[in-house]
């Protein structure tokens, strides 16, 4: 059995749901070579956390995201490279229901991986329609705590409730929880603001992360209401939003002037501010280098207020996660 060691977390991640939705399409050695240059540009700037899941790439492409985030980890050669902790999610697919069923699609990511996961986590709860199946995908995870196989447990989409009866019963088995992950911006701050879920994590120790904390990129400022939408459901999300949320575009134009950064930029640090880890998707080095260049500064106490109202005066907020439990 292998000794946990303690898991280190950056002030900021990288989320690669944006390689997995990409490689659902299909892949070329052109488009590996791009990651792979994201990530190196990553790591040696400080940003060493990258968050994946299991689900990233079904069919033929099965975990091709955590396959792809192995090998740039394992290639990878210079400063921070002793700090790079992969993080993946492991789905509560139905037909997963056992300890062993989840023990083993931990070890299956493993491989994929080429090493051990540093934080496993659950993708989401399934407390809202199936609760019953979630003991045993919860001992699974445990399981593989227990037997030194990953250095933290997280969790994702869980609310304040779930939250603390998932603590009870992991902390009885002397299991910590690491972190949870939510969806969480200034288009999504229902986690914090109505479910309280920053108070709970502080006083249980738990780290919180910021998944899609650009919004699916809605507070980047690239896009306008007279403008080129995203195809699909995105798209048409984006139609429905767009016209609600002028004042908190105009808020972070603001303030994005005055510091000479970007919105994205803006918009990243300040929930970096708020103590959370954002992890922003990056698909190219430019978008990494600009998500990079939100760390260094801070945002003021005036600026964080102006933003707030901002937030909370917004006609149009995120749809939340389906699986977002209370």
């Amino acid at each position: 059995m292998e000794t946990n060691q303690k898991l280190s977390l950056p002030t900021m991640g990288c989320g690669t749901w944006a390689w997995g939705n990409q490689l659902l399409w299909g892949y070329n050695q052109s488009m590996d070579e791009q990651l792979q240059g994201v990530f190196n540009l990553c790591v040696s700037n400080g940003v060493t956390l990258f968050d994946t899941g299991d689900s990233y790439g079904t069919g033929k492409l099965n975990g091709r995201s955590e396959t792809l985030l192995g090998k740039f980890s394992s290639e990878y050669q210079g400063v921070n490279q002793e700090n790079i902790c992969i993080a993946t999610k492991l789905a509560a697919y139905p037909w997963r229901w056992t300890k062993k069923s989840m023990f083993s699609a931990g070890l299956a990511s493993a491989k994929r991986l080429g090493r051990n996961i540093d934080l496993v986590q659950m993708h989401w709860s399934t407390a809202n329609y199936a609760p019953w199946q979630e003991v045993g995908l919860l001992d699974g995870l445990a399981e593989l705590y227990q037997q030194g196989l990953v250095k933290g447990v997280g969790l994702s989409n869980y609310g304040t409730k779930r939250l603390q009866w998932v603590h009870k019963r992991f902390q009885s088995q002397g299991i910590p929880i690491t972190t949870l992950q939510v969806q969480y911006s200034l288009l999504s701050t229902y986690p914090v603001t109505e479910l309280g879920l920053k108070d709970v994590c502080d006083d249980l120790g738990i780290k919180l992360i910021a998944y899609s904390p650009l919004a699916l990129g809605l507070l980047t400022g690239k896009f306008s209401e007279n403008g080129t939408f995203p195809k699909g459901v995105r798209g048409l999300l984006f139609r429905q939003i767009l016209p609600g949320i002028t004042g908190i575009l105009g808020c972070l134009r603001e303030v994005a002037n005055t510091r000479n950064k970007t919105m994205s930029q803006v918009a990243i640090n300040w929930c970096i501010c708020k103590g959370t880890i954002p992890i922003p998707g990056a698909k190219n080095s430019a978008q990494a280098t600009e998500n990079i260049g939100a760390l260094g500064w801070q945002l003021s106490d005036a600026e964080l207020t102006e933003l707030d109202q901002a937030a909370a005066k917004s006609d149009k907020k995120m749809v939340q996660n389906i699986f977002q439990t209370r």
